[in-house]
């Protein structure tokens, strides 16, 4: 099955799992965004260095993103993400929370946006998988940002995926677990005062309880491969 794949946030973490899984396939065809590059000399790959959370960059660039190409199945994995700062209403820095909504949800949005321009009226399979967060349902003191961005892109995979049924496709808003990245180590770094969950936290890496980008890219391979056994937009790879 000749396949093409956008995906963000690449070069590290369940970014990297994502394209490993994927360029093991014949027939792949992969676009990635990131702010840097991993330099992989792969004929099927395609790097761009962009930072996601500057929008009008996002904009200016957006052609580079969606060859034109006829193949059996359309893949926009939207994985970049982070924690933002980790601290309560009242300490934040308004840049801070704009570069958060930038790259968690508004991007995301942009991205979504015009895969569907470039790819609504072809025919064959047409996937979108929102790297969502159970945080997105769950409120957790000092991630006011993360939660937010998360929640709003879990709202924006509902809608969309009604918008778009007509026209050949699924949406999901994928939570991974808690899975083992930099994202974890940078909250385990927060000061207990403005994240009292951290004790939790830094149990999840010490008792062995993270879960590795592997597995974790592993579940997601299977919910794109097999869309049809997901009936909801709202999935957790902790659920299959």
């Amino acid at each position: 099955m000749k396949t093409l794949l956008i995906l963000t946030g690449h070069t590290k973490g369940l970014g990297h799992a994502i394209l490993d899984q994927f360029l093991s396939l014949e027939g792949i065809q992969v676009v990635a965004l990131s702010r840097s590059s991993l330099e992989i000399a792969h004929s099927n790959l395609t790097e761009i260095a962009l930072d996601l959370s500057d929008l009008n960059g996002l904009e200016a660039n957006l052609p580079k993103f969606f060859p034109k190409v006829q193949v059996d199945r359309y893949i926009l994995i939207n994985n970049a993400g982070w924690i933002g700062e980790v601290k309560p209403v009242g300490k934040l820095n308004p840049k801070g929370i704009q570069r958060v909504m930038n790259l968690n949800l508004l991007a995301p949005m942009i991205l979504t946006d015009a895969f569907v321009k470039a790819y609504g009226q072809q025919k064959g399979q047409k996937i979108i998988c929102n790297i969502s967060s159970g945080a997105a349902h769950k409120p957790l003191p000092g991630w006011g940002e993360y939660c937010s961005s998360k929640a709003g892109l879990a709202m924006f995979s509902k809608v969309a995926n009604e918008e778009l049924k007509s026209l050949g496709f699924r949406v999901f808003s994928l939570a991974p677990g808690i899975v083992d990245t930099e994202m974890q180590s940078e909250i385990r770094q927060a000061d207990v005062q403005n994240f009292p969950a951290l004790d939790r936290f830094v149990g999840y890496k010490r008792d062995g309880r993270l879960t590795l980008p592997e597995e974790v890219a592993a579940k997601i391979f299977y919910l794109i491969s097999h869309p049809e056994h997901f009936e909801e937009v709202v999935q957790d790879v902790r659920d299959f």
